[in-house]
């Protein structure tokens, strides 16, 4: 069993199962969604996960500011250069992973139950915001629901693919920015992304980022911000290769 109470297993086979529904979900009326149980459990963590993700990591809330908005700083650092941008826009993020997972990560075992799904979530919101902001500086409408669930889909990085099978879906040329031409519905984008939510809350209680180094006060901090850092560096390589310059895209 994971940390939070849910197991990987428990995460992986509710997500399966939500993937599945997605088909379903394209004919959905209005009145079948409206009959939908209020959630709660596994199922309502997952659904928060996602909309807080959506809602603060790319749309941006208070200090923590937009994808739109860091892009943008990006491409004028970069004086245009979208490559550039790219790489400052990893840079800067994985400078914010490490200030967080070390701060974070200070106390021991006192702070453990409250500072680390603090940081577990600091390390999503970032995941989510550099994804998008990759996605905005190569063109791409980060507003559009299908883009938006793509940005999801890059953070569960090789359970991408089985989530789309099993969704019935299919990235074009392997990229997940084809998404943008599925056109889904949004009951449909609702379900997909809730899948997502399932696969992230399973890997934060199989492994919880390091959860024996941060056991140590002070090497535990050391440790989380390298995984941060490190984990931050491999979802940054993965969102340029999931959206590629859109006048390229399908060359």
């Amino acid at each position: 069993m994971g940390m939070f109470g849910w197991g990987r297993d428990e995460t992986v086979e509710a997500s399966d199962a939500t993937a599945k529904r997605v088909r379903d979900a394209k004919n959905a009326g209005a009145l079948e969604r409206a009959a939908q149980p209020v959630e709660g459990g596994l199922s309502g963590a997952a659904t928060r996960l996602v909309e807080r993700l959506l809602d603060v990591g790319i749309d941006g809330k208070g200090p923590f500011e937009s994808a739109h908005r860091v892009a943008e700083k990006a491409l004028e650092q970069a004086h245009g250069d979208r490559d550039q941008a790219l790489r400052i826009l990893m840079r800067d993020h994985r400078q914010l992973g490490a200030v967080g997972g070390f701060a974070t990560g200070l106390g021991g075992f006192f702070t453990m139950p409250i500072s680390l799904p603090a940081n577990v979530l600091e390390f999503y919101l970032l995941a989510t915001r550099m994804t998008a902001a990759t996605a905005k500086v190569r063109g791409y409408d980060v507003d559009q629901p299908e883009i938006r669930s793509a940005v999801l889909l890059t953070l569960t990085g090789a359970d991408s693919d089985d989530l789309l099978k099993k969704a019935g879906l299919q990235a074009a040329g392997g990229k997940l920015s084809s998404l943008a031409f599925e056109r889904l519905p949004a009951p449909a984008l609702m379900v997909l992304n809730k899948a997502v939510g399932f696969r992230l809350l399973g890997r934060i209680g199989q492994g919880t980022f390091a959860k024996l180094g941060r056991a140590v006060p002070l090497v535990g901090g050391l440790i989380g911000a390298g995984v941060d850092v490190y984990m931050l560096g491999r979802i940054g390589k993965q969102a340029a290769k999931e959206f590629p310059p859109v006048e390229t895209f399908g060359r």
